[in-house]
């Protein structure tokens, strides 16, 4: 992805000529956005409606073509999950899946579209192998759009499909793995003692299929009573083992039962709410929150956890043996309908969790639903314990036309700070600051008023499935607009330098759900944004930061030469010494870091 090195300088620039004022700027903000909120009473419309943002910016908007292209609502062309691979973008569908060519972000292109139907389509990519979750019954082994009918079918395909990529242009797809329940969702797991193979692990929400049509499926009630008897395909997880040389040999390894109660040895161990119970609103829970699965686990396989939203309980899973995770913590709340989707911090010590109330169909925003109500959870990790933190929500009131929950959402590698963008079905997206687990605060957003076609007063189904972040910028899968792509831009709540440090960052590629650990190597802008931070924090005093900036300014200039290393480790030295900064800091250490480079 394109990245101008000209542009960062001037962005660095700006930010350093207004920071004196960056402290008087955040006060006038907060009481700007305290007085009142732009998105409330957005207008509405479809493909001309206008976006409201604030510390982002739309760079381009891709509607969906044939045929992928279909009236909102029509759930058999709806956008799903994202994954990355170089410079290509894949969009899941529930009509298969699409690539687009992201190398410029201003200027995306649709590079192919691949009709493979079975929904929800969400995606992962490993290499040259791109994997894809099917559930319904009209998938097939071969692609086919024609469906697969009857109770029984040998035809039809219900699990992970598995994609040769090796040519991105010409998929071809090699024998998947068939499920009892299909695959909602599915998560790749590596095993750092194991570069020969990659897992994953399958989460299965729909009904369970006849032993006629995959041997082995067992189905059984809904239960508050425990189950220890019988080999029921509810209350496990599949994980499925990928040969890496041998992809098309993939098969079920094991089917961890992790919702075990230790001490009864029931399978149904962990919450077992049944239908009719009341969420704390006055209606019935929707989804249910019947711990029997999960809708959808994060892997962080560096520190051995992964963190399983799983219906009715987040839990904490061990991951050390991938083909064995172990249930460490389980947590629930009242106010939770359906635990959802999970995401650490780059440390580890931290996860939000969110709760999909209404299933990402129903109107879950309005003034009158409580923020703790489709919220995000946010828990501290300690001891390999989950500590409840506090709860976020998006702050601006929704219309009953609009379909708005936490949904999907990444880490955006600010150095120092913890913050993710996160996508609200027509909630928009909200960028939030969780650094302090007790007070998470949006610092960007995009919105847009209701979708009012096909039906002008009534919901129409649209919004953001996921957004996540990806070398330098926001992409995200929009249900029924396409593919979009976004830019940060600074604020008083996120500097030039930040936005800069946080695009060094660049990988190979991208699965949201498999979570590695990002590092900053040093830089100029990474020394910026510990500076910027500082004066937010008030942590350095104006003078100094003044003279700090100074001999930043003159170091980078003098970098350029690259025989003038010992003149930039002087203007280094006396941004150390008159930074005062603490031994330690991140201002000291990151100065002290890109020093060593000019050695």
């Amino acid at each position: 992805m394109k990245n101008s090195r000209s542009a960062r300088w001037r962005r660095r620039t700006l930010a350093a000529a207004g920071a004196l004022l960056l402290g008087a700027s955040v006060l006038t903000a907060t009481a700007a956005s305290a007085e009142s909120d732009p998105r409330e009473g957005a207008p509405a419309g479809y493909l001309d409606v206008p976006e409201i943002t604030s510390n982002i910016e739309l760079l381009a908007t891709l509607p969906r073509v044939a045929p992928f292209d279909a009236p909102p609502g029509n759930f058999g062309f709806v956008n799903s999950d994202l994954a990355f691979t170089g410079d290509n973008a894949i969009v899941g569908n529930f009509n298969g899946f699409q690539v687009y060519d992201v190398s410029d972000p201003a200027a995306p292109t649709l590079r192919g579209s691949f009709v493979c139907p079975g929904g929800q389509g969400d995606v992962s990519v490993y290499g040259n192998l791109l994997f894809m979750s099917v559930e319904e019954t009209r998938g097939r082994i071969d692609c086919g759009a024609q469906g697969a009918t009857g109770s029984v079918n040998l035809e039809r395909f219900r699990g992970v499909r598995i994609f040769d990529i090796s040519d991105i242009d010409h998929p071809v797809q090699l024998p998947g793995v068939q499920t009892c329940r299909g695959s909602h969702t599915h998560t790749l797991v590596t095993d750092p003692d194991d570069p020969a193979n990659i897992y994953i692990y399958n989460s299965g929400t729909s009904g369970v299929r006849p032993a006629a049509e995959l041997a082995g499926c067992e189905n059984a009630a809904l239960t508050q009573s425990p189950v220890t008897t019988g080999n029921p395909t509810q209350w496990r997880i599949d994980v499925i083992k990928v040969p890496l040389a041998e992809p098309g040999k993939a098969s079920v390894v094991s089917q961890p039962r992790i919702f075990t109660d230790v001490a009864t040895g029931a399978y149904n161990g962990l919450q077992n709410t049944l239908p009719g119970a009341q969420h704390p609103s006055g209606t019935n829970y929707s989804p249910l929150p019947n711990t029997n699965t999960c809708h959808d686990i994060t892997a962080y396989p560096e520190i051995g956890l992964a963190a399983g939203a799983c219906q009715g309980n987040g839990i904490l899973l061990d991951i050390k043996d991938p083909a064995n995770p172990v249930r460490l913590d389980a947590v629930s709340d009242p106010n939770f309908s359906y635990w959802h989707s999970a995401t650490f911090n780059n440390d580890g010590t931290k996860v939000i969790f969110t709760d999909e109330w209404g299933g990402g169909t129903s109107a879950r925003c309005r003034a009158t639903d409580k923020p703790e109500w489709g919220a995000d959870a946010l828990f501290d990790i300690v001891g390999g314990k989950l500590q409840f933190a506090s709860y976020y929500k998006l702050p601006a009131v929704q219309t009953a036309q609009e379909n708005c929950v936490a949904h999907n959402g990444s880490i955006v590698p600010v150095p120092g700070r913890d913050v993710m963008v996160q996508a609200w079905y027509q909630g928009g997206l909200s960028v939030i600051d969780f650094t302090d687990t007790k007070n998470p605060k949006e610092i960007a957003y995009l919105d847009r008023g209701p979708i009012n076609t096909p039906n002008p007063t009534g919901l129409n189904l649209g919004g953001y499935w996921s957004t996540y972040w990806y070398n330098g910028n926001v992409l995200g899968s929009e249900i029924a607009r396409g593919f979009e792509t976004l830019g940060l831009t600074p604020s008083p709540w996120m500097s030039a330098n930040e936005i800069e440090a946080a695009g060094e960052i660049q990988q190979a590629e991208f699965n949201a759900q498999l979570q590695t650990k990002l590092e900053h190597a040093p830089s100029f802008a990474v020394v910026g944004a510990y500076v910027d931070q500082a004066e937010r924090a008030g942590s350095l005093t104006p003078k100094a930061i003044e003279q700090v900036r100074k001999h930043l300014a003159e170091a980078e200039v003098l970098s350029g030469d690259g025989s003038a290393n010992r003149a930039v480790a002087a203007q280094l030295d006396n941004a150390a010494r008159k930074s005062g900064a603490a031994p330690g800091s991140d201002v000291a250490e990151s100065i002290a870091a890109l020093r060593a480079l000019y050695s």
